[in-house]
């Protein structure tokens, strides 16, 4: 287990990157700590995997809206299940958090949660039990009882194995999705809707209506969004590793028009500018937070 932590007088942020053994369905596995932080509203941002969150210390409070999450409506579930989405969640992050964090691939959900990305298409947060049942409520009472990330770990991997290994036939994607999902990741989000159906050899319209059924983005949406998941990377890997980002190299090596460009899509996925983001985010940035879903 990989292991980072910063204090800052009175204030603890603690990251820890576990494994599950699933490779190519959990995509990263993290648990955190806070103790003693400023509370603050935090961006959870999309990207192309699934999050799972089991929350150690009471209910996790987000909302659509920074008004809606700090309302009478804001949504408080214990395990948050969320979809693939393309705004961020808002969430109210306390003095004290602790649990852990899953990214689930898109096109493993039907063997990890028993139905297609697509059913939670565009649901940002929803309850885990409502998705997975309530033998996952059990589960989460046991985490709470464990006392090390380690056990955690090892028995969130034993669930979902479980959970894998008794999927059947309705497990499968269809392997022209697959395919394409692999191609836009190799791309990194690069690439024609033309020149992704040739290779699947699908026309773009059948295409579009199986990937948005499967995953519930188009490969439009969901090629976008790898892009901007591969430039966030490059920004955090720079700004942990004690450079100033170049936003502009950024836009240019991963196939933005311009800067500007790269600037439209931070404020679409995160409602505010690159720079201003990394403002908010630089305390946990530091402390390792941003690697849930880098592979």
């Amino acid at each position: 287990m990989a292991h980072a932590s910063v204090r800052d007088g009175e204030a603890l942020r603690e990251f820890v990157r576990g494994t599950t053994g699933l490779a190519g369905m959990v995509v990263s596995a993290v648990g955190y700590r806070t103790r003693g932080v400023s509370p603050a509203l935090h961006r959870g941002l999309p990207s192309p995997y699934l999050t799972l969150i089991f929350s150690l210390d009471g209910p996790v409070t987000s909302g659509l809206t920074p008004e809606q999450a700090r309302g009478a409506n804001a949504v408080r579930t214990d395990i948050v299940m969320g979809g693939l989405h393309q705004r961020p969640a808002y969430v109210i992050q306390p003095e004290h958090e602790a649990g852990i964090q899953l990214a689930l691939h898109p096109l493993a959900a039907r063997r990890l949660l028993g139905l297609p990305a697509g059913a939670l298409a565009d649901q940002i947060v929803a309850s885990g039990t409502d998705v997975l049942g309530r033998r996952v409520a059990e589960i989460h009472e046991r985490l709470q009882e464990q006392t090390e990330w380690e056990a955690r770990f090892s028995l969130l991997a034993s669930y979902l194995r479980g959970r894998a290994a008794q999927a059947d036939r309705a497990g499968r994607v269809r392997p022209e999705v697959g395919e394409a999902w692999a191609w836009l990741a190799r791309h990194r989000g690069a690439g024609t809707l033309n020149g992704l159906a040739e290779h699947v050899a699908l026309s773009p319209r059948r295409l579009t209506t199986l990937f948005r059924a499967e995953t519930g983005l188009s490969p439009k949406q969901a090629a976008r969004l790898m892009r901007f998941e591969h430039a966030k990377s490059i920004v955090v890997r720079e700004l942990t590793a004690g450079a100033s980002p170049n936003l502009a190299q950024i836009a240019a090596d991963c196939g933005y028009y311009d800067h500007s460009h790269l600037v439209r899509d931070f404020r679409q996925y995160t409602d505010v500018s690159p720079t201003a983001w990394l403002a908010e985010e630089c305390r946990n940035i530091q402390a390792g937070g941003h690697r849930n879903g880098e592979q």
